[in-house]
């Protein structure tokens, strides 16, 4: 029952209550992102979806309008060279998730699942269909996200996205996300620089 019909109504309430809280830090940021560099206020990338069909998800553009779109930053040898000022507080805060509000209320991401992977990670991909992992809705946050984040090998974050998948229940979701509380906000697990053969950032 949960996984079948509550999940989804709770990510539409969720997402809907997220985006009126949220209003003034959109407003704010927004403004931030402008004025600091050019470019757009949102960024677009294409991401893995439920079943692996291509989504794109948005984010809140914390990168130079020149910087590799299909990398994930720590596999950059050098992210400083293209973080903005205010790229660099979003990142650390994940601040920059926050326009996934959208992506989770019009169907294409939910609260909570394994964190979307970019297009052409075909390694994490792989590893994924090992465990059914690619046959859940995306995240935006996860089991994986709160165990470790970018500093997981892509074998044991995929095991993790596997694991919360075969056990999706009220419960874990709550788990999950009262971990995501106590460890996102603080930065833990994000790596900003090259780290190869690390899973997929966020």
């Amino acid at each position: 029952m949960y996984r079948k019909y509550a999940k989804r109504g709770l990510d539409i309430i969720t997402a809907l209550i997220g985006l009126v809280f949220f209003s003034p830090v959109f407003i704010v940021l927004a403004i931030w992102i402008k004025t600091d560099s050019k470019g757009p206020v949102i960024f677009k990338q294409r991401r893995v979806g439920r079943n692996k069909r291509v989504f794109h998800i948005w984010k809140f553009r914390t990168m130079l309008s020149d910087a590799p779109r299909d990398v994930a930053t720590h596999l950059l040898d050098d992210p400083n060279r293209y973080l903005t000022n205010p790229g660099r507080f979003l990142r650390r805060s994940s601040l920059d998730e926050l326009p996934q509000l959208f992506n989770i209320l019009i169907g294409q991401m939910s609260l909570i699942g394994p964190r979307p992977a970019l297009w052409n990670q075909y390694d994490l991909i792989e590893e994924r269909d090992k465990y059914g992992a690619n046959a859940a809705v995306p995240g935006l946050t996860g089991w994986a996200q709160v165990h470790g984040r970018d500093e997981l090998p892509i074998p044991v974050k995929a095991k993790l996205d596997g694991e919360y998948v075969n056990n999706l229940s009220f419960r874990l979701d709550a788990a999950c996300l009262l971990k995501t509380f106590k460890t996102v906000p603080a930065g833990v697990g994000v790596v900003e620089g090259s780290g190869r053969g690390l899973g997929a950032g966020g």
